[in-house]
C-alpha cells in the first residue's frame, strides 16, 4: 500500500546555551514529516541529528524518499537508514496503526515532573539556589541534573561540594559527564559521592567506548549509559544498569514502546530538544516509565526551548509553525 509522504525543514534556537563535554548546543534544526494513508489518517515524525554529519546523512536519505512510499519501502529503509530518520519514519508508521495517539486506547499520556537541568561551571549555583526559592515545600522530592567535565575539574569539584551542601536531604542528583572524564578523573568523584544517599547515577562518566572501564565503575556506583548506547545499541539489551534513552536518537522508537509498556526497568527518558511532535513520544514513554517498576523523574529540561507553536502538542500547528 502506497502512501503520501511530506517532509518539511524545521530550525530553532534553543532558549540558553547548553554546554557539554561534547561541544555546544545553540540550535536544533531537522525535518517534519507527515504519512497519510489512503483512509485520510495522518502519522507525524520527527527528525533531528544533534550533529552537523547526521544532518547531512538524514537529508540525502530523505531526498531519496518518493513521494509515494510503500508501507514494505519504509520498513525495509529502516535498517539502513540513520537512526534519527528511523525514528521519524517509525513514529510516524506506529501512529498510523493505532500504536499511539488518537487511535490508541488512552491517547497521548503526559509527561511526570521532570528532572531540573542546571547550568554547567559557576552559573549552576545561582540556578540551583533560584531552582530551591520555586520548591513549594521542603517535602517536596525533586531531582537535579549537573553537566560536569566542562569546567576545570579543580573548580567543578569545589562546585559539587557546594551544591551537596544547598541541596536539601530528600532531593536527588545526577551528574552528566558526556564521556568527558577519563578514569584518573573519576576515581575522585566515585569516591566523594559513593556514600551520598542522594546520588541517582553517575551519567555516561567515561567515554562512550571504554566499556571496560565503565562496567568497572557499576560496581562501585550507580552508571547510566547514554553515549555509549549510540555508539553501541546492542548494549541496549545486554546493559544490566541504567539506560538514558533520547527517543528522537535511538530509531524506530516501536521496540522501547513496547518494552515499556510490558514493563522493563532500569530506562530514563531524556530530551534532545524537539518540536512539539517529537514531544509528544518523549512525553508518552516517559508516563509509561513512571509507571513501570523502576519511577524516576525523566529529563525533559524545562525551560530550555522557547516557547510558541513549534511546541505545541497539535501536530497540525507545528506542521504550519515550521
Amino acid at each position: 500500500m502506497a502512501l503520501k509522504f511530506q517532509c518539511k525543514p524545521f530550525s530553532f534556537r534553543l532558549s540558553r546555551v547548553l554546554q557539554t563535554a561534547q561541544g555546544v548546543v545553540e540550535e536544533r534544526q531537522g525535518w517534519l514529516l507527515r504519512l497519510e494513508d489512503c483512509a485520510g489518517r495522518c502519522g507525524w515524525g520527527e527528525v533531528a541529528p544533534m550533529d552537523v554529519a547526521g544532518l547531512k546523512a538524514c537529508g540525502d536519505c530523505l531526498v531519496k524518499l518518493r513521494l509515494a512510499p510503500t508501507r514494505l519501502e519504509l520498513e525495509e529503509g529502516m535498517a539502513f537508514w540513520p537512526a534519527p530518520l528511523a525514528f521519524g519514519v517509525g513514529a510516524a508508521l506506529a501512529e498510523l496503526d493505532g500504536l499511539v495517539g488518537s487511535l490508541a486506547t488512552g491517547g497521548w499520556l503526559a509527561a511526570p515532573a521532570s528532572a531540573v537541568l542546571l547550568p554547567a561551571g559557576q552559573p549552576l549555583l545561582n540556578a540551583l539556589d533560584s531552582m530551591l526559592e520555586r520548591v513549594p515545600s521542603a517535602a517536596d522530592p525533586f531531582t537535579v541534573k549537573w553537566k560536569v567535565a566542562v569546567a576545570p575539574d579543580a573548580l567543578e569539584r569545589r562546585l559539587l561540594l557546594q551544591l551537596l551542601e544547598r541541596l536539601p536531604e530528600h532531593a536527588r542528583f545526577r551528574l552528566d559527564g558526556n564521556g568527558g572524564w577519563d578514569r584518573s578523573v573519576v576515581s575522585w568523584w566515585v569516591e566523594r559521592c559513593l556514600q551520598d544517599a542522594r546520588l541517582e547515577w553517575l551519567e555516561q562518566p567515561l567515554p562512550a567506548g571504554d566499556l571496560e572501564g565503565l562496567r568497572a565503575l557499576a560496581q562501585q556506583v550507580p552508571v547510566a549509559l547514554d553515549e555509549s548506547l549510540v555508539l553501541e545499541p546492542s548494549l541496549r539489551e545486554s546493559w544490566s544498569g541504567w539506560q538514558v534513552r533520547r527517543p528522537l536518537l535511538d530509531g524506530d522508537p516501536r521496540p522501547l514502546l513496547r518494552g515499556l509498556q510490558e514493563g522493563v526497568g532500569y530506562r530514563m527518558l531524556s530530551t534532545a530538544f524537539e518540536t512539539g511532535i517529537g514531544r509528544r513520544w518523549l512525553h508518552h514513554l516517559a508516563a509509561l516509565q513512571h509507571q513501570g517498576p523502576t519511577p524516576v523523574a525523566p529529563g525533559l529540561a524545562p525551560g530550555w526551548c522557547p516557547d510558541g507553536p513549534l511546541f505545541s502538542a497539535d501536530p497540525e500547528v507545528v506542521w504550519a509553525a515550521a
